[in-house]
């Protein structure tokens, strides 16, 4: 019941952010740069077509996850990594924008209206005077006399004012000639608005294609090789230089096929590793669909085979039905238990235990269980898909735990909310002698974009 509380909180915060986010962009492309309705009318439509699946995908694959469904919320959440970017583009876009502006301000760069209308006529004193003095005779003279007075003293005062500044001096002259009203600002220029807006969405825009078609690309790419080395506690001498292989969320689905796995294993051979670890969400899909492509796994070349945890994405796709699979195809499966990697000469312990999110329910994360029986004082190495219980598992004698399920965020802007989130994000922690590598992935989920956290196969030396 929590699941679900959780996850209706989910939808509805993912929906309205996705609406907001979809209203913006049609304002900024469709309506900000045109006012030809069918152009609006398009936009609305295209905006709707885009934002609906979206909302309704993180649903559909709950609900209904089935290979179909996946494979076209995978063509949706590519949209979503390229709304993301293009939203950033006009932050960034509209940002520099008023930057420009406020310098061009406050450098006095751009031209100032002027300040100032028509100055105005000022009376001399004694103009004023014999104004008033007039006027008190009105009463008494006749409308003919009143029209002739009152054309005869406008012509006065109008020549009394026109002397006024030749009869003072330059100091005394110059602040009444500056006298006026504040001009009005002139008119909106609503071209040059137009031509800015359809400038800064037209730059977004490729921006976006940009960055999202690298991400593509690098999705796709060779995971680039990550090396550490690790001293181990307790390693006997003989086993020094022992090399692991780790593999984590590749996620193997609806994109990510046959040809990516055995070009995947090719890669890994070439390390010549002493060992092959898998770290969890190797598949997104049903046994009779995927085996095909995961039975590439059963290339892999190690001197001590392969070893496989479940993470939480088996745990949709039937995990029981995919260790049963993972078995005939020669990769060996930890749930909750440890074997032993060596000879009767040199070994030490390879304990794997069950995805931690599934630790309520009747299989899932158990690491008592997964010790039990074991020699404290001799090496160990835990296969956990989740870095989350680390400190636990580094106080039960672990001296190496190898994980995944972060991505390391996988694209920007999420690296950031990742390593907001998990304190061990991805790459090496140490606490003592004890010792922590969180994959950033081979493989991707959800968008197939790699930004700011490339695919990695990871290549681990222990030390003795």
């Amino acid at each position: 019941m929590d699941s679900l509380v959780r996850f209706a909180v989910f939808a509805v915060v993912t929906g309205l952010v996705t609406l907001l986010a979809h209203l913006y962009l049609y304002r900024r492309i469709f309506v900000d740069t045109s006012e030809n309705p069918r152009w609006r009318r398009l936009g609305m439509w295209v905006m709707a077509a885009l934002a609906v699946p979206l909302v309704l995908s993180w649903s559909v694959t709950r609900f209904l996850p089935m290979d179909t469904t996946f494979a076209v919320a995978t063509a949706v959440w590519t949209w979503m990594g390229a709304a993301t970017y293009l939203l950033f583009a006009f932050w960034v876009l509209g940002g520099a924008r008023r930057v420009v502006g406020w310098v061009r301000r406050t450098t006095g760069g751009e031209g100032k209206a002027a300040p100032m209308t028509a100055p105005v006529s000022v009376e001399a004193p004694d103009a004023v005077e014999a104004r008033a003095a007039a006027g008190m005779g009105t009463a008494s003279m006749t409308p003919h006399a009143v029209e002739a007075r009152d054309s005869s003293a406008g012509m006065g005062l109008a020549t009394a004012a026109a002397r006024v500044p030749s009869m003072m001096s330059s100091e005394e002259a110059a602040p009444l000639a500056l006298v006026g009203t504040p001009a009005l600002s002139g008119p909106v220029d609503l071209e040059r608005r137009r031509f800015l807006a359809r400038a800064t969405a037209g730059g977004a825009v490729l921006a976006s294609a940009g960055v999202t078609g690298f991400g593509v690309w690098q999705a796709f790419h060779e995971p680039v090789v990550s090396e550490v080395a690790v001293r181990l506690p307790g390693l006997p001498r003989a086993l020094d230089g022992f090399t692991i292989v780790h593999l984590s969320d590749i996620h193997v689905g609806p994109v990510i096929r046959r040809r990516f796995m055995d070009e995947l294993v090719s890669r890994c051979d070439a390390l010549r590793p002493d060992l092959v670890c898998i770290t969890g969400d190797l598949v997104d899909g049903h046994v009779p669909s995927l085996a095909p492509a995961v039975s590439a796994l059963a290339n892999l070349k190690a001197r001590h085979g392969a070893y496989f945890v479940t993470g939480n994405h088996e745990y949709y796709w039937n995990a029981a039905a995919w260790s049963e699979a993972l078995e005939r195809m020669g990769i060996h499966v930890l749930r909750n238990r440890h074997v032993r990697i060596g000879d009767a000469a040199a070994s030490f312990d390879l304990v794997g235990v069950d995805d931690w999110a599934a630790r309520r329910g009747p299989q899932g994360y158990d690491l008592d269980a997964a010790i039990a029986g074991r020699d404290g004082e001799r090496a160990s190495v835990l296969l956990a898909h989740q870095p989350s219980n680390w400190s636990e598992a580094a106080k039960a004698g672990m001296g190496l735990q190898l994980s995944g399920h972060t991505h390391g965020g996988q694209f920007f802007p999420f690296t950031l909310a990742v390593a907001a989130i998990w304190q061990h994000d991805a790459g090496h922690f140490q606490t003592g002698d004890s010792h922590l590598y969180v994959s950033r992935g081979t493989g991707f989920w959800g968008p197939p974009l790699r930004v700011g956290s490339p695919p990695e196969i990871v290549k681990v030396t222990l030390m003795a």
